[in-house]
């Protein structure tokens, strides 16, 4: 034993045992950080601390995964530099790091379920605990825009690699009654070997870029990014009508085309739009841009925008209280904030001055990617209805801008080819009010939609497959699939506290009861999608604390890690044009205001386009943020 744990040994008594190997372990700095975060956890504390303390904390708790919850899978670091085209060599300390195929990370080691996959059966947990009783929504926080937009986001980032041999679930016949679905077939995941020599030599490739470049509208490869393009004044293809265009097969044009849906799509129109205003804009301030050039620009320019409205307006709604509110503005701006920043540009690193506009990236030693365990956290699919609710956008609105709803039609009407059909008859205008207009469901238990268990997936050029799929059961066996840690596991080894039975999980009788059915008093066999469902939340979170942690970490890498958005985040790469029109948008608000200046004045009474649309803005708050005390 060493001098310093030897010192420390009388605090073993405090801490978990859990952690007391990992604690051993840690240098000196680690440990008083850990005992800190530890303590704070114990007495569930952080979340109810004044802004500045909980902003301490949450620092504190990101150094730790930092150090201990970053691990490579696959190649070896390498020293480039080039310019950002289809995501290659984003991330100049690892060459292919930001392109097409590479592996996905680790947030902590791998934990081999193989001889585990159907225990317990991922149809009989889909069914008795995840499958929709009763639509459940998220009040006025969340709308239908915001679970379109985290959509979005992962045809950005995230789609594994699948194998040629499929695999067929059967549901027992406990439930089989229950199950639209008896039986499905679906694909395994590729493995694919990391030649490399560490733990983990086999890992999962991400057909997507993982870097926040666009690619849901600028593709993942040049031969995509070709079809959208015009190679006229360095823009995309766009229809008359606003949408995206259609090839003479009538699938869409569009960087991604894979499981979209009418929410999606017209997110991707909209910035599509985005995209070709700001060419224009650049072409009129710099006439001497030619084509390349000036999509190139409008590119970083695009993604720079993406990337700053998910930082903080959808985060802030998703994750909605005043120490988030300082913590992701922090991610962008610093703590000197805004008009600091504004004023006298990055000063400070980036903590006073934010991760964007950094002196040079920053990846702590580990390569960038995206995670297995980052996947699992944003599995998200209770926040789709089982219907859209249409608006009456002719009708004259009434209190708070709130419209009448003229009909609702399935979600299984605006999936795929059907949902694009109809998108056209809708119209853009009429789509995105009535998603604004209509709260999302919420992360919690027996809130899965019922018709995606029955769903129609597709390849990635949006050809549907043959074999229908229960998503539900799908993604529970995806992560045992992929050696992605249970619950119980998953919260050790980001160092929070382990539950020991399942009171420590929820107090509602329903949900215990379901869970001894399920799992009998095996708590260690919890599936991660069940546990975060099941959990408490934080007032004010839309999802777990056990999948925020995972956000804590991976959403500041995304920022810190990429050379756009640090040492090349200057008028030379964005052109001064450019930068200005990232550093004056601050949400998605914004945007619509520029395309449609009429929707948010006649139908937004909201602060956030992704808060639902009628409900009463935020009142001044005259205190300063950081030194705000959380509401109870």
């Amino acid at each position: 034993m060493s001098f310093v744990n030897l010192l420390l040994f009388p605090l073993r008594c405090f801490i978990h045992k859990d952690f007391h190997d990992v604690v051993d372990r840690m240098s000196l700095l680690n440990k008083l950080l850990f005992m800190m975060v530890h303590l704070v956890d114990k007495l569930n504390l952080w979340h109810r601390l004044p802004v500045f303390l909980g902003l301490l904390y949450l620092a504190a708790r990101r150094h730790l995964h930092q150090e201990y919850n970053l691990i490579n899978v696959g190649r070896k670091p390498t020293d480039v530099t080039s310019n950002r085209a289809v995501g290659k060599y984003n991330d100049p300390f690892n060459e292919g790091g930001g392109s097409e195929f590479p592996f996905f990370g680790r947030n902590m080691m791998p934990v081999d379920q193989h001889e585990k996959l159907k225990n317990p059966d991922p149809m009989v947990v889909a069914t008795k605990l995840l499958a929709r009783r009763k639509f459940i929504d998220t009040g006025k926080q969340f709308n239908m825009i915001a679970a379109s937009w985290i959509q979005f986001m992962i045809h950005d980032w995230i789609d594994h690699l699948e194998d040629t041999q499929q695999i067929e679930l059967r549901a027992p016949e406990e439930v089989a009654s229950e199950c639209p679905l008896k039986s499905f077939k679906f694909f395994k995941t590729q493995q694919t070997p990391t030649g490399l020599c560490d733990d983990i030599k086999i890992g999962h490739l991400n057909m997507r870029t993982p870097q926040w470049d666009g690619s849901a509208i600028y593709g993942s490869n040049a031969e995509v990014s070709k079809k959208v393009r015009t190679f006229k004044y360095g823009k995309l293809k766009l229809s008359e009508n606003g949408l995206l265009e259609q090839d003479e097969n009538g699938k869409i044009i569009s960087g991604d085309v894979r499981n979209t849906w009418a929410g999606l799509l017209s997110l991707q129109a909209l910035f599509v739009q985005e995209h070709n205003l700001v060419c224009d804009t650049l072409k009129k301030e710099y006439p001497e841009l030619k084509d390349e050039e000036l999509y190139r620009h409008a590119k970083l320019v695009t993604s720079a925008v993406i990337a700053k409205i998910h930082t903080i307006d959808w985060t802030v709604e998703l994750l909605n209280t005043d120490t988030l509110l300082a913590g992701m503005r922090a991610n962008w701006y610093g703590l000197l904030g805004k008009k600091f920043k504004d004023t006298f540009g990055h000063v400070g690193g980036s903590i006073l001055g934010g991760f964007v506009g950094m002196k040079k990236p920053e990846d702590h030693g580990v390569p960038y990617s995206l995670t297995e365990e980052f996947t699992s956290v944003y599995r998200m699919h209770q926040l789709l209805p089982d219907t859209l609710q249409l608006r009456n956008i002719d009708a004259t609105p009434g209190l708070n801008k709130s419209l009448p709803l003229t009909n609702e039609i399935l979600m299984e009407d605006l999936i795929g080819g059907k949902g694009t059909e109809n998108l056209s008859r809708i119209g853009f205008t009429k789509q995105m009010v009535s998603m604004g207009h209509q709260a999302s469901g919420a992360l919690e238990l027996w809130n899965y939609p019922l018709w995606m268990r029955d769903l129609i997936a597709q390849d990635v050029d949006g050809t549907d497959r043959p074999h229908h799929i229960d998503l539900a059961a799908l993604e529970i066996y995806r992560d045992r699939e992929r050696s992605v840690a249970r619950y119980n596991e998953f919260r050790r080894r980001m160092l929070q506290i382990p539950i020991s039975k399942w009171e420590d999980l929820t107090d509602d009788e329903e949900v215990i009861k379901t869970l001894h059915e399920v799992y009998g008093d095996e708590v260690e066999q919890l599936d991660l999608l069940v546990g975060m469902s099941a959990e408490k939340k934080i007032q004010g979170f839309a999802i777990s604390e056990t999948a925020f942690f995972i956000f804590l970490i991976m959403a500041s890498r995304r920022l810190e890690a990429d050379k756009f958005f640090t040492s090349y985040y200057n008028d030379e790469t964005y052109t001064k044009k450019g930068l200005e029109w990232v550093n004056t948008t601050e949400s998605l608000k914004d945007v619509l205001d520029r395309h449609y200046p009429e929707m948010t004045e006649k139908w937004m009474n909201s602060n956030s386009a992704f808060s639902v649309w009628d409900s009463s803005p935020e009142p001044h708050n005259p205190i300063p943020l950081y030194f705000r005390v959380p509401r109870t």
